[in-house]
């Protein structure tokens, strides 16, 4: 007999959401210049969760002053100084870290159980590790003394709002750098709280200043005189912008964007194994993640075990509430992806590829995507080629190493792969061959402050986390 899963709902009343929230700048909530305000809404529920203000041009230019002004004293301190806020913000981070994750289910859409054991842990990791290098630059092999660069001008996407905050102000804080970011326009609410754990943390005024705000707020960012690095994680068709943007200039730059990783599965591997695998590295967080496994090849002579296997599998993931703790999918995160996700589903099924999704309730109100794989796709669909983003896996076959290593580069992206074999020598062999950024075995979507991460090709250039995560905040 089955199970029934009772519902397990985390309290919303851990966290308390303000009806509005003004700009971040020199350590004090202000209204934007002209008045302007957004609505940032629940993408389970669709309800309202706060009104969030627009920052236009010249709000921009007074966070950058601000940041500037900041930068003289900040970068003066010793590191063994800058060590102790940063300590301060990963510990006020551990202790409010429950408060937090119930406010990225809210804003996000993802499931409570990934943003309480998945995101703050690793946003307190981020800070903790690179408060650690903050003594230590003369040491990381960038010479006797490395310079900070001034302002960093960041922009960060909605689909690991905290995360991304985190993988781009520690760095930055750590090496001497003053901050503005810009958080997603979807998701605001966690980077604001953050702007209140820094004045908890009593970190200097205009060290870290937040913008909130759409496209055209990122891009007079990017484009101001006075920010000397710009780092982006989002799309490759906004990052190609950023970099047109840039040239000729002397700004530093560093850019996350795009992939369709492939995650590759030998007639060896554990198949149960290799299944969890797969389900992670494509249903995690929806998704929505750039490294997402998403084209998922398979050898041929154990394709039909594998894909039964993965069917029986994804009939067990719920989808639902993301504050349930047992719930395995969320949310989509806006309507505008949502359209985008069932635009490329729609176009795998047009150009022939076999579309298979396990039947499931899906709530009534909200933004809403069962988990789908699709059969029988060659690598010329749409569906194999552009990112989708979206919890839909693409199934190709291949039959010997080599071919398995042609089809997972044949695309514009490079960002990670897995692979999934008992042998090591050939995990070696594969990892040499692969043109991506991370390439994990018997294992997907791990993440390690210590770890660097970054592309190849269109999935842009420069590396975050570890101790290559400094040197794009270094004058080297």
């Amino acid at each position: 007999m089955a199970f029934e899963y009772a519902p397990a709902p985390e309290s919303r009343a851990v966290v308390d959401i303000a009806p509005s929230y003004g700009l971040f700048i020199d350590g004090e909530f202000s209204e934007s210049a002209d008045g302007k305000v957004f609505k940032t809404v629940s993408p389970s529920s669709e309800e309202v969760l706060s009104e969030v203000a627009q920052a236009g041009a010249e709000d921009v230019d007074r966070a950058v002053k601000a940041a500037r002004r900041a930068f003289a004293k900040w970068s003066a301190l010793p590191g063994s100084e800058r060590a102790k806020y940063l300590f301060r913000i990963a510990r006020i981070i551990q202790e409010r870290s429950r408060e937090l994750a119930v406010l990225e289910s809210l804003d996000n859409g993802k499931p409570i159980r990934e943003t309480r054991d998945a995101d703050l842990p690793l946003v307190a990791a981020h800070f903790f590790y690179y408060a650690g290098w903050a003594d230590k630059l003369s040491h990381a092999g960038y010479g006797a003394s490395p310079r900070p660069l001034g302002v960093a001008g960041q922009v960060i996407p909605w689909n690991f709002p905290l995360m991304m905050l985190a993988w781009k102000i520690a760095p930055a804080l750590a090496t001497g750098n003053t901050v503005v970011l810009k958080p997603a326009e979807t998701t605001p609410l966690s980077a604001l709280f953050f702007a209140d754990i820094c004045r908890q943390a009593g970190l200097p005024k205009g060290v870290v200043n937040i913008i909130t705000g759409d496209g055209a707020t990122g891009a007079a960012l990017v484009e101001h005189p006075d920010v000397n690095k710009v780092a982006f994680t989002g799309s490759t068709e906004v990052g190609k912008a950023i970099a047109r943007s840039i040239a000729g200039t002397d700004k530093k730059v560093t850019l996350e964007l795009g992939g369709k990783a492939a995650n590759i599965v030998f007639d060896d591997a554990p198949v149960d194994q290799a299944v969890e695998g797969i389900v992670n590295g494509i249903f995690f967080n929806q998704g929505h993640v750039c490294c997402a496994g998403s084209r998922l090849l398979v050898q041929e002579s154990v394709a039909e075990e594998v894909l039964d296997a993965l069917k029986r599998r994804m009939q067990t993931l719920r989808v639902g509430d993301p504050l349930d703790k047992n719930t395995d999918v969320g949310a989509i995160n806006s309507a505008e992806q949502l359209a985008r996700i069932t635009e490329l589903a729609e176009a795998g099924e047009a150009e022939g590829a076999d579309r298979w999704a396990p039947s499931c309730d899906l709530p009534s109100a909200g933004y809403w995507f069962r988990p789908t794989l699709f059969t029988n796709v060659t690598q010329a669909h749409r569906i194999a080629r552009e990112e989708i983003f979206g919890p839909v896996l693409s199934v190709l076959t291949f039959r010997t190493p080599a071919e398995a290593v042609e089809k997972a580069n044949n695309t514009q992206y490079g960002l990670s792969a897995g692979i999934w074999t008992e042998k090591g020598s050939r995990i070696l062999w594969m990892a040499n061959q692969l043109r991506a950024g991370v390439v994990w075995a018997n294992t997907f979507n791990k993440f390690d402050p210590t770890s660097p991460f970054g592309g190849y090709k269109e999935s842009g250039f420069g590396r975050e986390g570890g101790r290559h995560g400094l040197e794009a905040y270094l004058d080297v």
